[in-house]
């Protein structure tokens, strides 16, 4: 391999999003689950390029859903602590810090807080594992949409303007079954700026530079 897919660090300490998100939940999240992410992706890698000199193409097969797997995990997280900003700062200000997307999603869906019923619905929806996400459509003039996608599958076709992990990682340590209540509190800690950079700016999943 060229190079190892290596843990970004978080753009805040572990306890800035307290009382949303408790430390003890950052530093396991980050430092274990996305940690293991990146170490299974950079071994499934070495393995696929082992496999490819010696033309093992049953091992390649085999190897391609740890390669989407924890590749996907690897760019879902690295995406999430991004769109995260500490408790109380004004990247947590729709208003102030993403006034155009603000618009673009009063536009669809009537008001922000029938934007975030809409999403929570999604989010409480999804049985299992998995991720909801706010995604800008290319080639619709920017139009919106709320997806989710299973496990670690990652948006690829669209530009992610900002994820939740509903993973029982994410939360469990603080609000153990009460997804509602994370679902809730998630919305005190979104950084709208960086949001508003996807929407107008765009970064779409499949072209992400980790």
């Amino acid at each position: 391999m060229a190079g190892k897919f290596t843990l970004p660090p978080l753009p805040y300490a572990y306890d800035a999003l307290e009382p949303s998100i408790s430390k003890q939940i950052m530093e396991i999240h980050h430092q274990k689950h996305h940690q293991t992410y990146i170490t299974n992706l950079n071994a499934a890698l070495d393995a696929q390029a082992n496999a490819l000199q010696t033309n093992n193409v049953p091992q390649l097969i085999n190897l391609q859903q740890k390669i989407k797997f924890n590749g996907g995990g690897h760019i879902n997280h690295s995406l999430f602590w991004a769109n995260l900003a500490p408790y109380g700062s004004d990247y947590t200000n729709i208003a102030r810090s993403a006034p155009g997307l603000k618009a673009a999603i009063e536009a669809q869906w009537g008001s922000v807080k029938q934007f975030i019923d809409a999403f929570n619905g999604v989010l409480l929806g999804l049985q299992g594992s998995g991720w909801g996400w706010l995604v800008r459509n290319p080639g619709e003039e920017g139009k919106l949409a709320i997806v989710s996608t299973k496990d670690q599958d990652p948006v690829t076709e669209q530009v992610p303007v900002f994820g939740v992990d509903m993973w029982e990682h994410a939360y469990y340590l603080q609000y153990t079954n009460n997804k509602a209540s994370y679902a809730t509190e998630i919305w005190k800690v979104i950084n709208w700026k960086i949001a508003e950079e996807r929407f107008t700016g765009g970064v779409v999943g499949s072209s992400l530079k980790l």
